[in-house]
């Protein structure tokens, strides 16, 4: 986290350290089993003395039975990463740590991957992918299908309000006290109804921009959404994965990194191979 300080007046990242308070999908409902390749992922890094130790986490889907899609802040400066994919992690005695209901893999980031390289919004990130391999395949038992990529260009051709489904683990509301309201709530798989807000901006040829919290009782991506998928609605297609929003209530627009751009299709594939 320690690269996105200076510019976090620009944008806020969707990964959630694993000290403090937890979110995500906004205005969600539970999913079900309607999406069971997304999954909540659990990163480690190294401490101060070289101890290998759990620092965030975020959401993230599976391509393959070994292959996991997520986004680039979150696997990078990562040395391992174990997701679940059960729809209720709250309560799991094993989190966060690996056990016999995880999957334990390797992450890698996107070559192109940059935090807080660009001038004003969405140029506050780039190249935000990341893949993480998992060591052993995950049974069809426990997921039987998978997310889809999409074929290159498939957002440009996509209209203004074209609907979306969001998917990820975290809250659906804000606590609002003394202090300044805070988001908190449980580590379980959601999902939201939302749009694409579609027209030329700065990096626009990179990213996809959402709709937050649109009128008609839909929601959208707050805090520990990272990684998630923005998938075409009624598709198992993923559109772009989730990677900042623009202020603390996480209202307005955010921005997702596209996947269907040929270049991030390339690397992505070159793991499913």
């Amino acid at each position: 986290m320690k690269k996105i300080i200076p510019v976090l007046g620009l944008a806020l990242i969707l990964a959630i350290s694993l000290i403090g308070h937890v979110s995500a999908i906004t205005n969600g409902q539970p999913d079900g089993d309607n999406h069971p390749y997304v999954g909540l992922v659990v990163f480690d890094v190294l401490d101060e003395n070289g101890n290998q130790v759990p620092s965030h986490r975020c959401s993230a889907s599976l391509l393959t039975p070994t292959v996991v899609l997520t986004v680039g802040h979150c696997t990078d400066g990562t040395v391992e990463a174990r997701i679940w994919f059960d729809e209720v992690v709250q309560g799991n005695p094993e989190y966060p740590y690996s056990g016999e209901t995880s999957y334990d893999g390797t992450p890698y980031t996107y070559p192109g991957f940059c935090i807080g390289c660009g001038d004003g919004l969405p140029g506050f990130a780039a190249g935000d992918v990341g893949i993480v391999v998992l060591s052993e395949a995950v049974p069809e038992s426990v997921v039987g299908e998978y997310a889809t990529l999409p074929s290159e260009g498939l957002v440009d051709t996509l209209k203004n309000k074209t609907q979306l489904d969001l998917v990820g683990y975290g809250v659906q509301e804000q606590i609002v006290g003394q202090g300044p309201p805070i988001w908190a709530g449980l580590r379980n798989r959601l999902y939201t109804p939302s749009e694409l807000v579609s027209g030329n901006f700065v990096h626009s040829d990179e990213f996809m921009k959402i709709a937050l919290n649109p009128g008609g009782g839909s929601g959208g991506t707050c805090f520990g959404d990272s990684g998630g998928p923005d998938l075409l609605a009624g598709t198992d297609t993923v559109l772009a994965v989730n990677s900042y929003v623009t202020n603390s209530n996480c209202s307005g627009v955010g921005y997702s990194n596209r996947i269907d751009i040929p270049e991030v299709l390339a690397w992505i594939n070159e793991f499913m191979q």
